[in-house]
């Protein structure tokens, strides 16, 4: 009868201590190859340079485009831009006129 409790005793603690290895082996296994783990780290970290290179093309091109609206503005309205717009724009041009394509 002793050995018996003490049979149950131990092997109910291997149990429990067998089902708490198996929940953190499960957990540190995802934590490691889990979508968000350590393994997909790098991974991440390339994208995000990638999309800070993107997001530094795009400010220098939106500062282009805002130096080019500020020669349009009506406060300081730079004539010689308006008419190379409005020329563009309805695709007219006097036949004296020499016209140098630019950026």
């Amino acid at each position: 009868m002793v050995i018996r409790r003490r049979y149950s005793n131990i092997l109910l603690t291997l149990g429990l201590y067998a089902v708490a290895a198996a929940a953190v082996s499960y957990f540190v296994f995802h934590a490691h190859h889990g979508s968000r783990g350590l393994a997909s780290k790098g991974s991440i970290a390339g994208v995000t340079e990638k999309v800070h290179g993107e997001i530094a093309l795009l400010q220098e091109e939106k500062a282009a485009w805002e130096a080019r609206v500020a020669l349009v503005r009506l406060e300081a309205m730079d004539r010689d831009v308006l008419d190379e717009l409005a020329r563009a724009t309805l695709g007219r041009s006097h036949k004296n006129d020499v016209i140098i394509m630019g950026r």
